[in-house]
């Protein structure tokens, strides 16, 4: 009887340090999906956190950088999401700071079925904005936010970000939008 009591005991223990253990494993798992994935959408990300992200993009003679650095986001119907951009002041010749605007704009929309006008209303924050002053050698954070409506088509969009500085065109650069279902 001893002997059966003890062996109850050790199956006991034994179950819950298996129990404990596969919780920590998964834990441990997300934990690290958390860390290594990382927010790839604009919206997740604080302004502070989106300016150390552009500013690792940019590269020492590049006037634009776009986060995510892979230049595309997917976004499902019926969310919000978007990118993140930066202007950097390279201008010379001069010692003031730059006024610099910039528009975004839909550059192709593929086989989507819709008109670049219907593609530019689903950008519903930072489509363009004026009079950025931008002092000589510094660079200034901008989001450009989507909201993909239900029954928006599944496909690729491309969209342009041109800056510009007066009227002369600075710099533009591009990124692509992929729509995915709900």
């Amino acid at each position: 009887m001893i002997n059966k009591k003890g062996q109850m005991e050790m199956s006991m223990g034994t179950i819950v340090t298996i129990v404990l253990l596969v919780t920590l494993l998964v834990l441990g798992v997300v934990l690290i999906k958390n860390i290594m994935g990382g927010a790839t959408n604009v919206v997740d990300l604080t302004n502070a956190q989106l300016e150390n992200e552009v500013n690792k993009l940019f590269s020492t003679d590049s006037k634009i950088a776009v986060y995510p650095g892979t230049r595309e986001v997917k976004l499902k119907q019926e969310t919000n999401g978007g990118i993140g951009f930066g202007i950097k002041n390279l201008q010379t010749g001069t010692a003031t700071s730059g006024k610099f605007s910039y528009l975004v704009s839909a550059a192709d929309v593929g086989n989507c079925g819709i008109t670049k006008e219907v593609a530019n209303t689903w950008i519903i924050l930072g489509k363009a904005e004026s009079d950025i002053a931008i002092p000589i050698g510094d660079n200034t954070i901008r989001k450009v936010i989507f909201n993909i409506p239900s029954g928006a088509p599944l496909c690729m969009l491309t969209y342009k970000i041109e800056v510009k500085v007066g009227t002369a065109i600075y710099a533009s650069d591009s990124f692509q939008v992929e729509i995915k279902a709900k």
